[in-house]
């Protein structure tokens, strides 16, 4: 498997002068600048995306993507290196090394954040087990899109749901130097475009794979989220060519691309601003473009003599930057901890940011404790050498002896405790429970037929077709006391763009009734002309109720201006204001911001009925034209 050592490599492994070996030998030598840096900004994006109340970078998970490139120019650097000096690639070394540098940290993770679990309960226990066999055989992302886990969902998400591009980055350190053996037999812009390719077929797939409703599979996946991992590699073979090369980087040309870097940086941070991740084009262009303006940042942060590198290589950036793995591994199972332990606790305002600063504190320091205790001195020394130190604690004195035998207790204890969580599994979230719960009610109630049109009196729920989605699941219990008889059609993820075909379908089976609740808002944007077909569909005989939606999503404040300027436009059109009136009780929602509990399904079928008693009080339609064109009473 390992190419046999020799002086000098063998005929046809490097078509290249030997001039030009060494050259690249010369560029491939000594510390990369700027890379601490880089993955500082990229844990820095990914850390404000989870933690931040209020979306403050909605694009911020594509710091996952420049660690991506990163680890893909680091990794090939690093194994061509090896070849360049001494003519073979070791394997077993090099996933020695990769094991060196991952395994501690994530050990301590699991433990530590197992045991919180244990204590914690709730939520934090769901799918526990199969996390940590995901987490122990780096297969995490494979695990969760079996499980058909999404990345977007916020109502459940799993403890370690993070680990899943860690899953991601291990096995292409597994797969991709069984290549480099081969590529290096190649000529090097052979290497290149072999990289390119791999990366264009990635992308490609993704663009094919990604549904536009949940990304999961084209996200989670090796297959589709590989091409930052080639492109790095890209990056790596053709900077073996020109790193070494100081006449080539006069200072004009290491200024310009100085400058190309910042801009990509600038772009970068811009996207984290201005991309949610719901946007289609994160899918179909928008990860592609992060990985490409990382490559360019990478270029102009390694070249000899580069300003950027040295501007990346300040203090404090490489401070976090050298702790961005544990930064990364702590920062979403504390925040989830967090959260689950102080169910109570506001998430709006101040008490939000408090929270989320108390999670951070809590990472930092971990990650920070994490790395110089643990992880810096298994990678100094290797694990059977710190093994045999750690054992010795028992024979340099009683104060050691003590500490050797606290470490030992709750490491024990940890264990335990995490294999106690796991059998804790509840199976289902809370989140799913009231959704299930909702469905349930739903399917136990017989579907009637349309009522005809009453009088301007309240009006009964035996009056009342409602389509909604998994909110109205979750409202559904709730809904049937106070409108006895409703007929409720929801499913979980449904968008505002099936509502046509959905009321269309009550209408041909005879269930539509004189009044169409549609609470459809949640999912996905909406536009006015899905609105103008339903309101075509139900006639001047029914009457419309739209409800807003609440949710920490791009789309749902344009979308509650449409659903309310299009309310105040129809006589027959009413609204029911779920978004503000939950807005001073947020408190009571999930985590998600989303779904809700018996509290929340209270209120949700409180401004419902406040918005029919509304609709019962406006004067009666007085034909077709005041239907299409009569303005609502002030």
């Amino acid at each position: 498997m390992t190419p046999t050592p020799s002086a000098r490599p063998a005929a046809g492994t490097d078509p290249r002068p030997v001039a030009d070996t060494a050259a690249a030998s010369r560029g491939l030598r000594g510390r990369l600048t700027g890379l601490d840096g880089l993955r500082a900004i990229a844990v820095t994006l990914v850390v404000v995306f989870h933690l931040a109340p209020i979306p403050v970078l909605p694009g911020g998970f594509l710091g996952v993507d420049v660690f991506f490139v990163i680890s893909g120019f680091l990794i090939t650097t690093l194994l061509l290196r090896e070849h360049v000096r001494t003519g073979r690639i070791r394997l077993g070394a090099f996933w020695l090394r990769r094991a060196r540098r991952l395994l501690p940290a994530l050990v301590l993770l699991l433990l530590v954040c197992g045991a919180a679990a244990a204590a914690v309960g709730g939520d934090t226990l769901l799918h526990l087990g199969s996390q940590l066999l995901g987490a122990a055989t780096f297969s995490s992302n494979w695990i969760f899109i079996a499980q058909g886990s999404s990345y977007f969902d916020a109502a459940t998400p799993e403890l370690f749901r993070n680990l899943w591009s860690l899953a991601v980055e291990e096995q292409f350190y597994l797969l991709w130097p069984l290549a480099v053996l081969l590529l290096v037999l190649l000529p090097r812009r052979v290497r290149m475009w072999i990289a390119l390719a791999l990366a264009a077929a990635s992308a490609a797939a993704m663009w094919v794979i990604a549904d536009p409703s949940d990304g999961t599979r084209a996200y989670y996946g090796t297959d589709t989220h590989s091409f930052g991992l080639a492109l790095g590699s890209f990056l790596a073979f053709a900077a073996q060519g020109w790193a070494g090369d100081r006449a080539l980087w006069s200072r004009a040309r290491r200024a310009a691309l100085g400058i190309l870097g910042l801009l990509s940086i600038g772009a970068l941070v811009a996207l984290a601003i201005l991309l949610p991740e719901h946007d289609p084009f994160v899918f179909r262009g928008g990860l592609l473009l992060a990985a490409v303006l990382t490559v360019v940042a990478i270029a102009a942060a390694v070249t000899p003599g580069s300003l950027l590198g040295r501007a990346l290589d300040l203090a404090p950036l490489r401070w976090i930057g050298a702790r961005s793995y544990g930064i990364y591994l702590w920062h979403w199972p504390v925040y989830l901890l967090l959260d689950a332990a102080a169910p109570t606790w506001p998430r709006e305002g101040w008490s939000g940011w408090a929270l989320s600063g108390a999670a951070l504190a809590i990472t930092l320091t971990a990650a920070g404790v994490s790395y110089s205790a643990l992880e810096q001195p298994i990678r100094t020394d290797g694990f059977r050498r710190t093994a045999r130190l750690v054992l010795g604690w028992w024979r340099w004195g009683a104060s050691s002896a003590t500490a050797a035998t606290v470490v030992t207790v709750l490491a024990l204890g940890a264990v335990a405790a995490t294999g106690w969580a796991v059998t804790r599994d509840p199976g289902v979230g809370s989140t799913q429970s009231q959704v299930e719960a909702g469905q349930a009610a739903i399917s136990a109630t017989p579907s009637p037929s349309a009522s005809p049109s009453a009088s301007a009196a309240p009006p009964q729920g035996d009056r009342i077709s409602v389509i909604g989605d998994s909110v109205t699941l979750a409202a559904a219990t709730e809904l049937q006391t106070g409108l006895p008889g409703v007929d409720i059609e929801a499913a979980v993820s449904r968008q505002m763009s099936v509502a046509p075909q959905l009321v269309q379908a009550l209408k041909d089976q005879g269930r539509l009734r004189p009044i169409v609740v549609v609470a459809l808002g949640t999912n996905g944007s909406l536009s006015r002309t899905t609105l103008d077909e339903v309101r075509r569909i139900i006639g001047p005989q029914r009457e419309l109720v739209l409800v807003t939606a609440q949710a920490p999503r791009s789309w749902i404040d344009p979308n509650n201006a449409i659903l309310t300027a299009y309310a105040q436009q129809y006589r027959n059109v009413e609204l029911s204001n779920w978004h503000d009136a939950v807005q001073p009780h947020l408190d009571q929602l999930n985590r998600d911001q989303v779904h809700f509990g018996g509290a929340g399904a209270r209120l949700f079928t409180q401004t419902l009925e406040e918005a029919l008693q509304r609709l019962a009080q406006l004067p009666p339609l007085r034909g077709d034209r005041d239907y299409e064109s009569a303005p609502r009473p002030v």
